[in-house]
Parts: structure tokens; C-alpha cells; sequence
């Protein structure tokens, strides 16, 4: 998914792996929250049919499969960094081809190479969390046609509670690799406000944010849902 301090180990290997096991369906629903129990759902990505979308951070791609098969577009691409995450997602949702494609890489270094080629933008908790934010949303941009969308959901606060960053910085989290070792990871908790700036810089307009609830209990957290447009007309 991104971010990773220690590059040459796979801190996504253990992620998702119970999960994998036990449901293998492809998800009746689409969520943007972090509970995955609240907030609208697809429609917040527009109207998909026959568009071109990209999952930043797909993990085992149950979003993009969701996408795939329930809201006609023309192809979602799930893009994911983690060899671990790129086999599940393969194992589970290979048989959507062609209108699902699985690609194992570096969300930026993906961008970059698909100038344009984008109707709508979307990450889950994923590359948006755990990339640079000045080196993502300016390729994100560019990968977008004129008026293309990006939609992400992302920390309000940190876990537990601490405020958001009010300056762009990360936060150091806990991983392990696929040997058990601990090691550690880069995440972006960052204000609605700062968020804005960024997107603006890089290139988007009509920027809209809204807060969806937290839920309770220790590792309930609210979510921070973003929507911004690249500049410029669409193409008739």
C-alpha cells in the first residue's frame, strides 16, 4: 500500500489473511468508512458507467471488485504495492478479467505512467494514507482526465484520539514482516484543512470534505472523506 520504511520487506503480509480464508464473496456493498458500517456508498465515486477508475491502495481489491461487478464501468484498475496483497487479490477476484485488473505497483510510479487516462480516482484507507502527499495527488492529477474525481477516506484523528496534523508530517505506526520482526511504516493523519491546501496545489478544484462517525470502542476512529476534481473541462 505504500509508505513502507523498511522497502525491501512486505509490511502488508500479514494483513487481511483471516479474512481471506473465511469470505471470499465478492462485497454486496460499498464503504467508505473506518468501521466499513456507515456513510454513503459508490454513489460518492458519480456515475461509473463505462468510466475508467483506479483503486490506490487496493489491498485484496474487495472494493474495486464491488465496483467491477455491481456499477458498469468500462475497467477498475486495483493497484497495490504488496506482493502479499497482489496474490490475494488475484486468488480471489482473478476471475473478474478483463473488467477488474490486478496491478502489483508503487501507486505514484503507476500514476505517473497513466497520464490522462483516468475518469475517477478512489482510495480507501489506502495509497492516499501511506504516500507523500506532495509526491501522490500532483501524479494523481495528472493520471486524471479533465475534470476527473478523486475520492479518498482517510483518518480524521489519529487512533486513540490524538488530533490530526496540522502541518504535513507523518506518523510513525507499528508493522511487522513477514518473518514476525517488528518494523514500521509512514502514515499521513492530517486536518481537513491541510488536506485542502494540498489538493490545491496540485492541481484540484471543487474540494469538498465531511467527517463520517467513529463509532466506539479502542480502535474506533472517525473518517475524514475527501472529494476533489481535477481542473479543466471534460472531454466531450
Amino acid at each position: 500500500m505504500g509508505g513502507v520504511t523498511t522497502p525491501t520487506a512486505d509490511l502488508w503480509h500479514h494483513y487481511g489473511r483471516t479474512r481471506h480464508a473465511t469470505d471470499r464473496a465478492v462485497p454486496g456493498r460499498f464503504s467508505w468508512s473506518w468501521g466499513q458500517d456507515s456513510g454513503p456508498g459508490a454513489e460518492a465515486l458519480g456515475d461509473l458507467t463505462g468510466r475508467r477508475v483506479g483503486d490506490l491502495g487496493a489491498g485484496a481489491a474487495r472494493h474495486a471488485a464491488h465496483l467491477a461487478v455491481h456499477h458498469r464501468p468500462a475497467r477498475v484498475v486495483a493497484v497495490d504495492a504488496s506482493p502479499a496483497q497482489h496474490a490475494m487479490a488475484g486468488d480471489l477476484y482473478g476471475h473478474l478479467t478483463p473488467r477488474l485488473r490486478l496491478v502489483r505497483s508503487d501507486a505514484v510510479r503507476h500514476l505517473q505512467a497513466a497520464a490522462g487516462t483516468y475518469d475517477v480516482l478512489y482510495s480507501v484507507f489506502g495509497a492516499v494514507d501511506f504516500t507523500e502527499p506532495r509526491r501522490l495527488l500532483p501524479a494523481a492529477a495528472a493520471a486524471l482526465r479533465p475534470g476527473g474525481r478523486l475520492v479518498f477516506s482517510t483518518l480524521a484523528h489519529h487512533l486513540g484520539g490524538a488530533p490530526a496534523h496540522a502541518d504535513v508530517r507523518h506518523t510513525g505506526i507499528g508493522a511487522r514482516t513477514p518473518d514476525g520482526e517488528a518494523a514500521g511504516m509512514r502514515r499521513w493523519v492530517l486536518r481537513e484543512q491541510v488536506w485542502s491546501k494540498l489538493l490545491d496545489e496540485a492541481g484540484f478544484t471543487r474540494i469538498s470534505t465531511g467527517t463520517l462517525p467513529g463509532g466506539t470502542g479502542p480502535r474506533a476512529a472517525g473518517t475524514l472523506l475527501v472529494t476533489a476534481f481535477r481542473t479543466g473541462r471534460p472531454a466531450v
